[in-house]
């Protein structure tokens, strides 16, 4: 299984719930910001259908080439692939949702990512944020780090950043795929650190989702 099916696999319920509970539908307008291996395009695109639209956005053009092929030929969904770093975030039209995930612990000015979106944003709109608290995870029992993360743990943070943003806070939660022996959580760790836990017991770090609204 390469690394989207891995992600998709361990990840699908607290997207599948973050989607639903945005109510995100046929006809949408979505971004998806830092689209990276594309599996949140690929999860857009066959819900909005023919008469929707993604942007695929990545600072990197091959990331944000893969993630608009693979959300093209998930669904019917006009894709657009677009060159920008989420600090750069503008648009052709307003959205319905903008979107990131695994995208915030990494950039230099988390606040100023989530601003842009949100000015992306039609008024009424969602914006949907998925960032991890990577010390909360678990290898063994002994705490996870990330150093090459500028923000390992801005997830923890979230909530506080959407509201300081003058955004609605709908709803926030935290998930935590965990496992012990052969599974999708421990070949999702491999791939990430190239490092097989074997048959340790692994919970990953928690994914916090939040989900808020511009007024």
């Amino acid at each position: 299984m390469d690394e989207l099916g891995l992600r998709n696999d361990v990840y699908r319920r607290p997207l599948a719930t973050a989607l639903e509970r945005a109510g995100v539908g046929p006809g949408w307008r979505c971004v998806d910001v830092g689209a990276g291996s594309g599996d949140v395009s690929v999860a857009l695109a066959g819900i909005v259908g023919e008469t929707g639209r993604i942007y695929a956005v990545d600072s990197d053009p091959r990331a944000r080439d893969a993630a608009a092929a693979a959300a093209a030929a998930a669904g019917r969904a006009q894709v657009v692939a677009l060159t920008q770093a989420g600090e750069d975030l503008i648009l052709p039209e307003e959205v319905d949702l903008a979107f990131c995930r695994f995208l915030l612990m990494h950039v230099v000015e988390p606040e100023v990512v989530v601003d842009r979106m949100a000015r992306a944003t039609r008024r009424g709109g969602f914006v949907v944020l998925q960032e991890p608290v990577t010390s909360a995870g678990r290898i063994d029992g002994l705490a996870m780090s990330m150093p090459d993360a500028r923000h390992p743990d801005v997830g923890a943070i979230l909530p506080a950043v959407v509201r300081a943003l003058g955004l609605a806070l709908v709803d926030a939660w935290a998930e935590a795929p965990a496992g012990a022996g052969p599974g999708a959580v421990a070949r999702y760790l491999s791939s990430l650190t190239g490092v097989d836990p074997g048959d340790d017991p692994v919970v990953l770090p928690p994914l916090v989702t939040v989900v808020a609204r511009r007024s």
